[in-house]
């Protein structure tokens, strides 16, 4: 069975503020190992319920946070930025199940540094109608590749979302939300315990499912006029409404490719003090 971990950091045990994961920061250097751990209890029990084959694709930021030389020896690591698929690079490899490791509510949700891709800017993003996490669009390009989520860890917030768009995956809750810059968090010692137990669980799950593509849309709504501007000049992508964009697309694949172009855009039009 070939497993792929998205490991992203805000969810990761004992992380509540932005410095925490901003890399090259005090906080992100402390937190690294912490977040190496939750994968290496991910790991263990992937292959205690019958893994063969782990990869871990980093998606957190510069995509480059997890410590190689404390990984645990039979997992692989997709680490660095500009893949195609990012956070989900891997998912067209014949995988038999997806874990999302760290994961957070989205933007405009009440959840431990709640965001939808850009830490701000962005306060909401919706698929098909349904207000979307992070973890809700993976869900649904997995789906589209035939690979069912088999468990999600980060918050309580995080989790009561993944109930909805994947309510047979497991869900870990390392820390329980107070605000999104604080929580009730679990020591590391014990999250790694849950985090493995739950891990094994969900190697039931595994096994290639039904595929259905079909056509998506996505709207992305900014904080500030101008990003709905900048995003529109994209092809495809129309401004509907004053600080809202939207985008239709064949497959959930290719919708993707364009929340990420749009969010790129969007990033690079952000100025320092004034967004």
């Amino acid at each position: 069975m070939r497993i792929l971990i998205s490991a992203d950091m805000e969810g990761v045990t004992g992380v509540t503020w932005g410095a925490d994961v901003k890399p090259g920061s005090p906080g992100w250097e402390r937190f690294r190992p912490v977040f190496t751990g939750d994968v290496n209890a991910c790991v263990a029990g992937l292959m205690a319920g019958g893994a063969t084959d782990i990869l871990v694709n980093e998606a957190h930021s510069s995509q480059r946070n997890l410590l190689i030389e404390e990984l645990d020896v039979r997992a692989r690591l997709l680490t660095g930025r500009h893949k195609p698929l990012s956070m989900m690079q891997g998912i067209d490899s014949g995988m038999d199940g997806v874990v999302f490791l760290g994961y957070h509510a989205a933007a405009g949700q009440q959840g431990v540094l709640a965001h939808t891709y850009l830490e701000n800017s962005v306060t909401g993003v919706w698929l098909d109608g349904v207000l979307a996490s992070e973890g809700r669009l993976n869900a649904a390009l997995a789906a589209e590749h035939g690979v069912p989520v088999l468990m999600i860890t980060g918050d309580d917030r995080c989790c009561a979302d993944a109930a909805e768009y994947v309510p047979a995956a497991e869900r870990v809750a390392v820390k329980e939300c107070v605000s999104r810059y604080a929580a009730i968090c679990l020591p590391p010692t014990r999250s790694w315990e849950l985090i493995t137990e739950g891990a094994r669980r969900s190697m039931t799950l595994a096994g290639r499912t039904a595929v259905a593509p079909g056509p998506h849309r996505i709207e992305v709504e900014f904080d500030a006029a101008h990003l709905a501007m900048a995003a529109a000049v994209i092809p495809t992508v129309e401004q509907i409404g004053v600080l809202r964009v939207g985008f239709d697309a064949p497959d959930m694949t290719e919708a993707m490719k364009c929340f990420k172009i749009v969010t790129a855009i969007a990033g690079g039009a952000t100025e320092p003090d004034w967004g």
